[in-house]
Order: C-alpha cells, then sequence, then structure tokens
C-alpha cells in the first residue's frame, strides 16, 4: 500500500476557486493510477476525477475540476473552480490498481481526506 496525506481543504464562497493536493510516498509514483472521491455529509463517497488517458471525471464536476499530477514531487492535484455548495464535502485521494476503473473496490490505499466547505 502507499500512505497519502492530502491538503487544501478550506472555507470558500460560491464561486472560488481551490487547489488540493495529494502527497504520495513510494518510489514509483509515476506508474501510480491517482483518483480523488469525495463524501458530502449524510452522503455515500462517490467518484470525482482519475488521472488516467487525460482525466476522467464525474458528471458533476466536469468542465469545473481538474486533475494533474507532479511526479517529481509525488503529488496529485485537484484544482476546483467555480466551487458551488453541492461541492461540500471530505474529499479523500486513492491510488487505483484497475486502469481505467473509478469503482472504490479498484482503490487500494486512501488518504485520511481534506474538508471543503462551499459556504452560501
Amino acid at each position: 500500500q502507499v500512505h497519502l496525506v492530502e491538503s487544501g481543504g478550506e472555507l470558500v464562497q460560491i464561486g472560488d476557486s481551490l487547489r488540493l493536493s495529494c502527497a504520495a510516498s513510494g518510489r514509483t509514483f509515476s506508474t501510480y493510477i491517482m483518483g480523488w472521491f469525495r463524501q458530502a455529509p449524510g452522503k455515500e463517497r462517490e467518484f470525482v476525477a482519475v488521472a488516467w488517458s487525460g482525466g476522467q471525471y464525474a458528471d458533476s464536476v466536469k468542465g469545473r475540476f481538474t486533475i494533474s499530477r507532479d511526479s517529481a514531487k509525488n503529488t496529485v492535484y485537484l484544482q476546483m473552480n467555480s466551487l458551488k455548495p453541492e461541492d461540500t464535502a471530505v474529499y479523500y485521494c486513492a491510488r487505483g490498481l484497475v486502469i481505467g476503473s473509478t469503482r472504490q473496490a479498484d482503490f487500494d490505499s486512501w488518504g485520511q481526506g481534506t474538508q471543503v466547505t462551499v459556504s452560501s
């Protein structure tokens, strides 16, 4: 497994932008499939984005969020623009095991999460 640490979550206003970071351990980070998920209060955790083949996104964030990675820093990012109250959630990064999969069962390592709150 891989140790993952998210950061960057905070309280923002509607329409603001925010960038989350996820630092990963391991010497082969460039080979990892990295993804972001989120869990809103009272809801199940859901897929947000995965850094594979230019990026795959949930429909709810497509066009607003961008996933990227810096292999020199062993870090994956989630740039979030035009934030909405419904984006309020704990955001988790995770390492995937299956190319192209967005299923949580196909991710084996998870960070502790970082809270994003979008205030109206």
